[in-house]
This record gives structure tokens, C-alpha cells and sequence, in this order.
């Protein structure tokens, strides 16, 4: 068997892999008393993600350059890197909805490389010359797994704002996850009260809201939902911690490649202006955490809106075959 033959069986095998593991982490959550379905997706993301890295080997060894030239080789790539993100998360999580985010668009992306793409785009070629520099591993692949990070980040952030919507809720103790969750007030319309409310903010003082002679009633969430809310928070607020830096570096690197390439370090090409955006939502959302000035689903909504961005910044603006990077995506 040839490298291009066994190239086409892992991809199209990726792909069958994520999608029976999608339907395994749907089932677990539907059935959450089936225990041994978390470790069944577990060990099929696992396997995906082994075999993504075989592929990418095989296409190393055939090509003779870093894998990440084109669109094919940079969507599996980034599949890999949601993959292991994956991995990471439900391992600090131990949670099964990691999985039920996550595999979708894994499955998505190997789909769209494997299945949608033309065959001359999916084979490999020889570099540009603009591309033949050791700064192609370095700053692609960074800023690919940061988009992967990113990526799982904002969905775990999405995933959240589903288990508490209709709820107000406010951050209690750190914003790395020490304290938890609580409902804030959460009120609707159904008998007259006199209610005043405490709960203590996140800089440990007390708030105190009151309600006088208004029609309210408070609507709880359970305390299992309550607990599955703050684990997702948890663990996306550590994804996209460990994505962040990635980005940067990712950026800065690419700006030394620029100056080295082009005799500038930056030239707001589309690319460059929507990493800088991209870069500037999630140091947003990150600040809103750290300083504490955001509470609850205010800063979930930033990263969840993080996830449109970094596909606008990975995909949508080589869709315009504009700039200096369009080049090894679209011609």
C-alpha cells in the first residue's frame, strides 16, 4: 500500500470514526446512566485523533514538507488540534458534554476536507517559494492549534449558555473556577412578594436587590444544572487560556516571517487585521474574567461570539482570495 492510498483510507476513516463518537456522546447524554458510553466516545476521539496524525505523517513523508501548506492538509490539521483539545478538556472536566460539542465539528471539518473537496485539491503539491522557510511550522501550526483551542473554548462557552438559559447567574469566588455558580435573579411573572435578595459579588461584597410589591416568582435552576454550568465555564475559561497565548505567539511569529519575506512586520492584510480582531475578542473576554468586571453569561456570550470570529479568521477571509495569504488556500 502506497502512501497516497493509505492517505485516503485514514481520512475517510477520521471521518466515520467522529461520526459514530458524535452519536455515541449524543446517546450518553440522552442516557446519562449509561456509564461506559463517556469511555466508548473517549476512546473513539482517541482514535480519530491517532488516526489524523497518521495522515498527516503519511502526507509528511509524501510530500517532503510540513503538512499545513493547503486547504486539506489545514483542515485536518485543525481537526487534530480540536481532537486533542477535546481530550484535554474532558480530562479536566470529566465531563461527557465536552464530547457532545466538541465531536460535531470535528466530524464537520473531516467531512468537509475528505468529502467536499476537490481530489486536485487535496493532493499535495510543491511549496511556493514563498512558503519554503522553517517559519511555516512554526507559525502556522501554532495558530492552527490556538484556533483549535479557541475553538473548543467557545463551544464549551455555547454549551454553556444552553444549560443556563433563561437563568441569570453570577460568578461566586475566583474566576478560575474555585467558587461556582449561583443564580442571581432570575425572576417571572406568576404571584405578588415583598423579596429582597442577597448575594455577594464577585469582589466580596453584598448586592442586594429588592423587590416591592411586584408579581414575581424565582425560578431555580437544579443543583446538578447548576454544577454541569460551572464546570463548562471552568473548563472554557482554561481552554481559552491555553489558546490565547498560542495566538500570540502564533501572531508574532508570523509578523518575523512577514518582515523576513515581504520587508514588513505588518501590513493589515485581511488576514493579519482578523487575527488582530481575533486576538482582541478573546483578550477581551479574558480581561472581563480576570478584572471581574463581567459576572455570568455576559463574558459566555464573548466566547461563544469567538467562535465566529476565529472561523472568519481561518476560512471566511480566504473566501475574498484577497491579501498576501491567499496563496495555498483558494487560487
Amino acid at each position: 500500500m502506497n502512501l497516497i492510498t493509505l492517505q485516503n483510507y485514514l481520512d475517510n476513516a477520521s471521518f466515520l470514526i467522529l461520526f459514530i463518537t458524535m452519536l455515541v456522546y449524543w446517546g450518553g447524554a440522552a442516557f446519562p446512566r449509561i456509564a461506559y458510553l463517556q469511555m466508548l466516545g473517549t476512546a473513539g476521539v482517541s482514535i480519530a485523533s491517532l488516526c489524523i496524525a497518521a495522515l498527516l505523517g503519511a502526507r509528511w513523508l509524501e510530500a517532503g514538507y510540513f503538512p499545513i501548506s493547503n486547504l486539506y492538509e489545514s483542515l485536518f490539521f485543525l481537526a487534530w488540534g480540536v481532537t486533542v483539545a477535546h481530550l484535554i478538556a474532558e480530562w479536566m472536566s470529566q465531563s461527557r458534554l465536552v464530547g457532545v460539542v466538541t465531536t460535531p465539528v470535528a466530524m464537520a471539518i473531516t467531512a468537509f476536507a475528505a468529502l467536499t473537496l476537490p481530489k486536485d485539491m487535496q493532493a499535495s503539491a510543491p511549496l511556493v517559494p514563498a512558503l519554503k522557510s522553517n517559519w511555516l511550522m512554526m507559525h502556522v501550526s501554532v495558530m492552527m492549534i490556538s484556533y483549535a483551542a479557541l475553538m473548543v473554548g467557545s463551544l464549551l462557552a455555547i454549551a454553556f449558555l444552553v444549560v443556563t438559559r433563561g437563568q441569570e447567574i453570577e460568578l461566586r469566588g475566583s474566576s478560575v473556577g474555585t467558587g461556582g455558580y449561583r443564580l442571581k435573579n432570575s425572576l417571572s411573572s406568576s404571584q405578588p412578594t415583598n423579596t429582597t435578595l442577597n448575594a455577594k459579588n464577585v469582589g466580596g461584597n453584598t448586592a442586594v436587590m429588592t423587590a416591592v410589591n411586584t408579581t414575581t416568582t424565582i425560578n431555580t435552576l437544579s443543583p446538578q444544572r447548576l454544577s454541569i454550568a460551572d464546570t463548562l465555564d471552568n473548563i472554557s475559561y482554561r481552554i481559552i487560556g491555553l489558546g490565547f497565548p498560542l495566538l500570540t505567539i502564533g501572531i508574532i511569529a508570523g509578523a518575523v516571517w512577514a518582515n523576513e519575506a515581504w520587508g514588513s512586520y505588518w501590513s493589515w492584510d485581511p488576514k493579519e487585521t482578523w487575527a488582530f480582531i481575533t486576538w482582541l475578542v478573546f483578550a477581551a473576554y479574558l480581561h472581563s474574567r480576570i478584572t471581574r468586571g463581567w459576572q455570568g453569561r455576559k463574558p459566555a456570550i464573548l466566547a461563544a461570539s469567538g467562535f465566529v470570529v476565529v472561523w472568519v479568521c481561518y476560512l471566511g477571509v480566504n473566501l475574498l482570495g484577497k491579501g498576501l495569504h491567499s496563496y495555498g488556500w483558494f487560487f
